[in-house]
C-alpha cells in the first residue's frame, strides 16, 4: 500500500480531514430538507450508523431556513455530527438570504459547473467564497461529469481538435474535470480562502474514468480529496463498482474522505451506504469500526445450514451490542471472529481469530471446538450451542478490552 498523499488538514466542524488523519466516512440525506423532522431523524440515523459527516440538499429558501430547525432538533437528540450544505445554481443567494444557514453549516459544497452561468458565474462563485471566509467555513469544490462546465469543456475540445496529436474525447473530458477543480480552487484562494479550507472532488460514474481522474488530480495538487462515484447504482452493482474504484485509489494513497453513493432499494435503509463505506475501509486495513467476522462460504462438506444460521446470529449479536460495547470498551472494534463449517479450514481459521468456532461438517463428530487467542478452550454441542458461543464472545469482550469508565 502506498503512503497517503501529504495534504493540509481541513477542519470540518471538528472532524479533521487530510494529512495523516483517518479516511473519513460521509453520507447524504435523501429527505426533503424543508421537512425538518424527517431530515433531522435521517441525519441521526446516518450518524449513529457511523457517518462522520452528513450532507443535506439546500436548494430553496425554505430549505435554507429549515437548517436552523434541523440543527436545533439534532442538538435535542444529542447528535453532534457536522452537517454540510449542498448548493447548486442558487447557493450564493440562499447563503446571503439566510445568514443562520451560512453560520450553522459545517461546510459548503459547490459545483463549479453550475454555480453560475455566463457573466454571472464569477460573481456568484465569489459571493459563496466570500461568505465562506466570513463564516470561517471550508468549501468542497465538487466537479461532476454530468454537470461539467461546458464553457471549459468546449474550449479544451476546440484546442484538442486543432492539435497535431489530438486525444480521445474521453481523455479531454477527464482533463476538463481536473482543470475545472484546480482552476476553481485557485480562484477561491485568490479571493482569500485559505489553502487549508479547500477540499476537491471530481466525480464520474465509470470506474476506470474515476481512477484516471483522481490519479491525475492527486499528482497536480495537495488538497484533500473526496472520493466517490457520482451514481454508483443499486445493490450489488453499486457496491462492487464503488469498491473497485475506491479500493484502487485508496491503495495508492489517494483519498481523504469517501462516500458510497448507493441507490437505495425500496424499503432499505439509507444507512446501507455507510455500512459499505466502513466495511471497505476496514477490509483494506485502513480503519476499524466494528468486529470483523470470517465465515465459511459452505461446500459439499457442509450440507447442514447450521453454520449459516450461527454466522447470522453472531453478526446480528455483534451489531446489536456494538453501540454499547464501543461506549464501554476501548478497542473492541478490532475484535475478530470466525464461524467455520467443517474440519478442513475450520480449526485453522478459528485459531487466527480472537474467537472462533469450527462446526462439524458432513460425517464429522457432532461437536464444535472453540478457539480463543489461538488456543482451544471449549467444545460446544447441543441445542444451547448458539447461546453458549454468544456468551463466550460477551465474556471475552468484557475481559479483554479495557473499560472506558475506569
Amino acid at each position: 500500500m502506498h503512503a497517503r498523499r501529504v495534504t493540509p488538514t481541513v477542519n470540518v466542524g471538528g472532524v479533521l480531514i487530510g494529512s495523516t488523519h483517518p479516511v473519513v466516512v460521509q453520507s447524504m440525506t435523501n429527505t426533503d430538507t424543508e421537512d425538518i423532522h424527517s431530515t433531522a431523524n435521517q441525519i441521526v440515523e446516518l450518524a449513529r450508523a457511523g457517518s462522520e459527516l452528513v450532507r443535506i440538499t439546500v436548494n430553496t429558501e425554505n430549505a435554507a431556513a429549515s437548517v436552523t430547525g434541523i440543527m436545533e432538533r439534532l442538538e435535542m437528540m444529542s447528535c453532534e455530527v457536522p452537517v454540510i450544505g449542498d448548493f447548486h445554481y442558487n447557493g450564493h443567494r440562499l447563503l446571503q438570504q439566510q445568514p443562520e444557514c451560512a453560520r450553522l453549516l459545517a461546510k459548503y459544497r459547490i459545483n463549479p459547473g453550475n454555480v453560475g452561468f455566463g457573466s454571472k458565474r464569477d460573481d456568484q462563485f465569489a459571493t459563496i467564497i466570500e461568505l465562506a471566509i466570513e463564516h470561517d467555513k471550508p468549501v468542497r469544490i465538487g466537479v461532476n461529469w454530468g454537470s461539467l462546465d461546458q464553457r471549459l469543456l468546449a474550449k479544451l475540445m476546440d484546442s484538442n481538435g486543432k492539435s497535431r496529436l489530438p486525444q480521445a474525447a474521453d481523455a479531454v473530458m477527464r482533463e476538463a474535470l481536473v482543470r475545472s477543480a484546480l482552476e476553481s480552487a485557485e480562484r477561491a484562494e485568490a479571493l482569500g480562502l485559505a489553502h487549508d479550507r479547500i477540499i476537491l472532488s471530481c466525480k464520474v460514474s465509470a470506474v476506470q474514468d474515476l481512477i484516471l481522474v483522481y490519479r491525475e488530480l492527486g499528482k497536480r495538487c495537495d488538497y484533500p480529496l473526496h472520493l466517490g462515484l457520482t451514481e454508483a447504482g443499486m445493490g450489488s452493482k453499486g457496491i462492487v463498482a464503488s469498491s473497485a474504484a475506491l479500493a484502487v485509489l485508496l491503495q495508492q494513497g489517494i483519498g481523504d474522505t469517501i462516500r458510497i453513493s448507493l441507490t437505495p432499494q425500496p424499503g432499505q435503509p439509507r444507512t446501507d451506504e455507510v455500512v459499505v463505506a466502513q466495511e471497505l475501509l476496514q477490509t483494506m486495513g485502513l480503519r476499524a469500526f466494528t468486529p470483523m467476522i470470517t465465515a465459511c462460504p459452505g461446500c459439499g462438506r457442509t450440507t447442514s445450514t447450521y453454520f449459516q444460521s450461527l454466522a447470522l446470529d453472531v453478526t446480528n449479536h455483534v451489531r446489536s451490542q456494538m453501540p454499547v460495547w464501543k461506549l464501554r470498551y476501548a478497542g473492541v472494534e478490532n475484535l475478530s471472529l470466525a464461524v467455520m463449517g467443517c474440519i478442513v479450514n475450520g480449526p485453522g481459521e478459528s485459531r487466527q481469530a480472537d474467537i472462533g468456532i469450527s462446526l462439524p461438517g458432513t460425517g464429522e463428530s457432532p461437536v464444535a471446538p472453540v478457539f480463543i487467542d489461538g488456543a482451544k478452550v471449549a467444545t460446544l454441542r447441543g441445542d444451547d450451542l448458539t447461546a453458549d458461543f454468544l456468551a463466550l464472545i460477551d465474556k471475552y469482550v468484557s475481559e479483554k478490552y479495557p473499560s472506558l469508565s475506569a
